[in-house]
């Protein structure tokens, strides 16, 4: 019989990502709707401490494979292990976000497992005869699509920020199995050698409950700092529409859309963005999302919840200004 819900937890520099968090809430929330049992799988070095974590967050077991050859992610030789242990544990549903990392693990390990996958989901239900379905956007978020599947295990990414995180109870336990990793050299195609990391206080694009973007009516690299300094005063991330990164005003890595980065904010401000499609569909299941564009007729005020008609460089000013002195 399968022995419930299995999460893939991601852990950043010692912690838990947010995704992860959001993944195991509700995944206790199904577990106990459908009688399941829920185990985080956790992969790194030095990381039997974040066990704590997830039971914390609703886990029964935490599962914690500790090795040198997957401190950091590659490709091959997360496939592997994930692929044995899936085959161990026999779960109903492996969730996972839908990261860059699960994007690139779900497929794999969908044809390994010779099962589908449901991709970028955004809800979970559990149907009056138990089964699991899952609503994804389609058609540039223009539609949803239900998915259901008869192969187990159900593999599924799951959006960031779909879900709510519940409050920890500290006092919660969960039984910690240790477990070993069993890594050829034909799992490690690909070493990671080294680690750059690029210092911010600001937090990571998909985590982050505030996002201020811009668009190709920045004009400039240098204007985004008038977006700097709103987001650093609110505690936001910055991102920018696909226009702005081809026009070299931000790096990719700051790209929101269909061929960028996929983010469900509670708050996003989008500054001189007209609202395209491909943009709209990375960030069209934000919570509230604030407008300021001084053409009426501009797509994205069919998305807005609220909505600015006016010149950027006047209004961002004064709504930074308005924040610095309601947060003194």
């Amino acid at each position: 019989m399968p022995k419930g819900i299995l999460v893939v937890l991601e852990q950043y520099n010692g912690e838990l990502r947010k995704v992860s968090l959001e993944l195991l809430s509700e995944g206790r929330r199904l577990a106990d709707a459908a009688g399941l049992t829920l185990t985080g799988v956790l992969l790194g070095q030095e990381i039997k401490n974040l066990a704590a974590v997830a039971a914390s967050q609703g886990a029964d077991r935490v599962i914690v494979v500790e090795d040198a050859a997957l401190k950091d992610y590659t490709t091959g030789a997360y496939t592997s292990v994930l692929n044995r242990i899936i085959r161990q544990e026999d779960p109903e549903v492996v969730f996972m976000g839908n990261t860059g990392m699960g994007r690139d693990l779900a497929p794999r390990l969908a044809q390994r497992l010779g099962v589908g996958s449901a991709s970028d989901c955004v809800a979970v239900t559990v149907d009056s005869t138990y089964k699991l379905r899952f609503r994804r956007p389609i058609y540039a978020g223009k539609a949803y699509a239900e998915v259901a599947t008869e192969a187990r295990p159900i593999l599924a990414t799951i959006r960031p920020n779909s879900f709510s995180i519940t409050p920890p109870n500290p006092d919660r336990q969960a039984e910690v199995v240790e477990a070993t990793a069993t890594i050829d050299a034909n799992d490690l195609q690909a070493i990671v050698k080294e680690v750059v990391r690029q210092a911010s206080s600001r937090p990571e694009l998909t985590d982050a409950n505030i996002i201020v973007s811009g668009g190709r009516a920045m004009k400039n690299a240098e204007n985004f700092r008038l977006l700097e300094e709103l987001a650093d005063t609110i505690g936001a991330a910055i991102g920018a529409s696909r226009a702005a990164v081809d026009s070299g005003y931000r790096e990719y890595k700051y790209q929101v859309g269909q061929t960028g980065k996929t983010v469900a904010p509670t708050l996003y401000i989008a500054c001189g963005i007209s609202g395209a499609i491909q943009h709209l569909a990375g960030m069209g299941s934000s919570k509230f999302i604030v407008a300021i564009n001084k053409d009426p007729e501009a797509n994205i005020f069919t998305v807005a919840d609220y909505g600015i008609v006016g010149d950027l460089y006047e209004i961002v000013p004064l709504l930074t200004e308005e924040f610095k002195k309601q947060l003194a």
